[in-house]
């Protein structure tokens, strides 16, 4: 280990105890240390804690032992590949296959359990495309991610595998083939491609390389570089104390990064536990509640924090919720025994809810067998979905969950992206960030997985306001650097209701928008005012676009329409729909779009309507024709408020100073007052610029005394109206702030 090297051990290692987040080693590593990890690896990622003679393992197996017969007799290496039809670089095909038969080598019930001449032509492919693909010395080319992470990974995880059958030669080849890509200076500083899941995914590979040659140093630098990794962050990569997480600067990814880096650690923390390096990180553990759970609904996570990932497979969301809850068990292990009681729970619901894609089929060995102990375990409990309100507010996300639906917003800010496109993916993406709002009604699992992405209209997204404007295909920098100009994107919310809005500028366009969405029990409020255009095309709001053939009814004398199966809307103005069916990859998938023409270049538009998730078409009806039920208080590019009676509920979003109804607001900020049947009430406020010194909001209410204050209210005048003087608020992440007050 060079002295630089030594140096970040040293500050990281001191830090991190500092912290309470890693230990430094204890005492000195030796020979049964390195065996019990090699023991670890192999267990956590082949799998164990199963019976190989009983179904499905016994079938699985043999299964695996097959295809890995069918490699090794048709390995023919040459200078150009390790089998036909691969050639080189293969840097996935090739890798995976080793993988395969030194997993048919290390598993149990294989039929070539234990084989050493399976083992053996496992050592010459890989010592082989060492030689010929991952010799040290090679100048990479390509996608520098392979090089570092998919490829030496691999390779390494194979290497453990086979054991005493990779020579010492071999093996010390390999290794210098990996300190020749991925050199300890690789981790010397945390920017660039060395953060978040890119971190812990460098660590891990660092972690394998030590492992292989026993090298004591280089695991140590391995587990105190994962330091950065886990405290809460300000601006750019990494995790928010309000459960965001932030990949390639601009992009919520706990659906890609963030699932890989939850399970790397996950990995590692199983693999290192009661070694020299064993870790610990105790807001790890908040992350699983704060950040990942929100995005997970009946075993799938959404799309809207998966970046350009989301159309890479067609069932991909279930795949991410699958992996994320194999890593929330394994993490369990570690975690308090509170956390680890609550999160099998979690996960127990997810798995009896997803009969989209059940997770216990399509489980590795490891997690089916982690997942079967705990359904066949009476004594817990499958947990429900539970109801409330989460906002990000620094990853413009909002997830709403009302009782047998949900919801999740995605939204674009002067530091959030519209959407990210790279590598070829995702390039229509472009409106993602416009507003869009998924929402999932019972037995809707799949609503956003079948072919969605490939067959949907990408300019009739959900909830999103749009200029048609033509876009090309990949529009935009690359990598999510795409994040409009609106500053006021956020809400507040008091954990079960919210108030979000969204200050939008479109992607490569004039269009501007002021949205807002109030989200209640059985419904979502939707406000748009100040939508001006001047690209000379028509801008739309589209109310919903469903993966559906469902019967559509629609009154548009009476404001309504209802899709069967599915739910209800209750809208002002003409309502205009389509039905069409789309075809795309060999797939063909039928659509039913409403949407709200706001005309060529329109000039301070505006729009109102209610999504009633799963609702009938009489509750739908009936909510189009109570004029009671709700008062628009404002709908203008200065304020959008709601007031609820019959929930006490009065909402407002100030987007400038001035008064809605009977709240008034000194500067731009969210507004959310509860009425309870006590005699209490509760206020929550926020500010969504991040830019406030002070504030001051007047709830033109009577109001005896404040029962619970909060530590930046800097005075309240109680009495005929109730006055609320804050300090400063910008340096708290647009977070909510609730008071509670007895009314008069």
């Amino acid at each position: 280990m060079n002295g630089y090297s030594r140096r970040l051990f040293l500050r990281l290692g001191g830090a991190a105890v500092a912290s309470g987040l890693i230990p430094t080693t204890r005492g000195s590593a030796g020979p049964a240390d390195f065996a019990l990890l090699r023991r670890r690896w192999r267990d956590v990622t082949a799998g164990a804690g199963f019976d190989a003679t009983a179904e499905p393992y016994r079938t699985r197996l043999l299964r695996l032992g097959s295809t890995a017969a069918g490699y090794r007799d048709t390995m023919a290496p040459t200078g150009t590949s390790l089998w036909p039809g691969l050639a080189f670089p293969s840097f996935v095909q090739t890798p995976v296959r080793l993988q395969t038969m030194a997993r048919a080598y290390a598993l149990p019930g294989t039929g070539l359990t234990g084989d050493a001449s399976l083992a053996a032509a496992v050592a010459t492919g890989l010592d082989h495309y060492r030689r010929q693909v991952y010799a040290a010395g090679t100048r990479p080319v390509g996608n520098w991610w392979l090089w570092q992470i998919g490829t030496p990974k691999r390779l390494l995880d194979v290497a453990l595998l086979i054991g005493p059958h990779l020579t010492d030669p071999q093996s010390r080849a390999l290794s210098e083939a990996v300190d020749h890509f991925v050199p300890e200076w690789r981790l010397d500083d945390y920017s660039g491609n060395s953060t978040g899941a890119n971190r812990v995914d460098l660590c891990t590979v660092m972690l394998l390389r030590a492992i292989l040659r026993s090298d004591a140093d280089k695991a140590a630098l391995a587990v105190s570089a994962l330091a950065p990794v886990f405290p809460y962050v300000t601006e750019g990569d990494g995790l928010y104390r309000d459960g965001s997480f932030i990949q390639h600067t601009f992009i919520p990814y706990q659906g890609g990064y963030g699932m890989v880096m939850l399970s790397g650690l996950a990995t590692l923390f199983a693999v290192l536990r009661g070694t020299p390096w064993e870790l610990t990180a105790p807001n790890l553990f908040d992350m699983v509640d704060r950040s990942f759970a929100p995005f997970v609904h009946d075993g799938f996570c959404m799309d809207l924090v998966s970046g350009r990932g989301v159309g890479r497979d067609p069932y991909g969301d279930h795949r991410r919720g699958r992996l994320i809850a194999s890593a929330i068990l394994l993490l369990g292990d570690a975690a308090p025994v509170a956390a680890r009681t609550r999160w099998q729970g979690m996960v127990k619901g997810w798995a009896v809810r997803d009969t989209v894609q059940p997770m216990l089929e399509e489980a590795d060995l490891g997690f089916h067998a982690r997942l079967t102990a705990i359904l066949d375990d009476e004594t817990i409990p499958a947990a429900p979905e539970p109801a409330g309100h989460r906002l990000l507010p620094m990853s413009a996300r909002a997830v709403h969950r009302g009782p047998g639906w949900c919801a999740g917003l995605s939204m674009a800010s002067y530091r959030i992206g519209h959407y990210e496109h790279g590598n070829g993916e995702n390039l229509r993406g472009w409106h993602t960030g416009s507003g869009m709002l998924y929402w999932w009604a019972k037995g809707h699992g799949d609503q956003y997985s079948d072919s969605f992405w490939a067959t949907v209209d990408p300019y009739r997204l959900p909830g999103t306001t749009v200029s048609t404007k033509r876009l090309a295909d990949g529009a935009g920098a690359a990598w999510g650097d795409t994040c409009p100009p609106g500053r006021w994107v956020g809400g507040a919310t008091d954990g079960r209701y919210a108030t979000v809005g969204q200050h939008l500028n479109g992607l490569q366009s004039t269009m501007e928008a002021f949205k807002s969405w109030f989200f209640l029990d059985d419904a979502v409020v939707c406000l748009g005012a100040g939508i001006t255009g001047r690209d000379g095309v028509p801008v739309e709001t589209i109310v919903d676009n469903r993966r559906t053939g469902a019967l559509l009814t629609l009154d548009q004398k009476a404001g309504w329409a209802h899709l069967a199966g599915h739910g209800g809307y209750v809208f002002h103005g003409l309502l205009r729909t389509l039905r069409e069916n789309r075809a795309a990859d060999s797939v063909n998938r039928s659509y039913v779009t409403l949407w709200l023409d706001h005309g060529i270049d329109p000039d301070a538009a505006g729009y109102f309507y209610l999504l009633l998730p799963g609702a009938t078409p009489a509750q739908t009806r009936a909510r189009a024709t109570d004029p009671t039920w709700l008062r628009v208080l404002a709908n203008t590019a200065r304020q959008q408020g709601v007031q609820v009676p019959s929930l006490g509920l009065t909402a407002v979003n100030f987007w400038n100073a001035g008064a809605a109804g009977n709240l008034t607001a000194s500067a731009p900020c969210a507004v959310l007052v509860k009425e309870y049947g006590d005699g209490t009430a509760t206020l929550t406020v926020s500010d969504p610029r991040r830019d406030l010194s002070e504030l001051t909001v007047t709830w033109d209410r009577p109001v005896t005394r404040v029962l619970r204050g909060h530590p930046l209210l800097v005075s309240a005048t109680t009495g005929a109206r109730l006055t609320l003087r804050w300090g400063r608020l910008s340096d708290r992440g647009g977070s909510s702030k609730t008071i509670t007050v007895r009314l008069g």
